[in-house]
């Protein structure tokens, strides 16, 4: 088996040699051995920095990333968690796109004021029905901790 040195994961997968060695201290990823003064790793480093990833790109910490993989760097993914991610991220796209739209509609809006338009009212009072509804409800690992 052919191992990668740190110079050739960071150039493989866009992430600063700086932040792998800190990968390595928070568990995330782990080198076999060293050449010299350079870590090596073992070729399937490169999907573990995808899920990696994955998992910040989705919201998630470093510790809560670290949580989903095991003492042996597999896999351990807690699925009522991640569904839990999957609905929340849902609720931000529902109100990212509604934010859009109402953007999108005073930039082209013709009415003199965005108060008298009624498409405006209503996208504005959408946002805020999405806005208190958001702030009363518990988020998801609230309740578990709670329950």
């Amino acid at each position: 088996m052919k191992f990668l040195d740190i110079g050739e994961v960071a150039a493989r997968s866009g992430i600063k040699p700086s932040a792998l060695r800190h990968y390595e201290a928070e568990g995330l990823i782990a080198s076999v051995y060293r050449h010299g003064l350079r870590r090596q790793f073992a070729p399937e480093v490169l999907l573990q920095l995808r899920l990696v990833a994955m998992g910040r790109t989705a919201g998630f910490s470093l510790a809560e990333i670290g949580g989903m993989f095991g003492s042996t760097g597999m896999q351990d993914l807690p699925r009522a968690v991640l569904a839990d991610k999957a609905d929340a991220l849902d609720r931000q796209i529902r109100d990212l796109a509604t934010l859009r739209d109402l953007l999108r509609h005073v930039a082209e809006c013709p009415a003199p004021s965005h108060l008298e338009c009624p498409r405006f009212r209503r996208l504005m009072t959408l946002a805020g029905k999405r806005s208190r509804t958001r702030g009363k409800a518990m988020k998801p690992t609230a309740r578990r901790k709670a329950g």
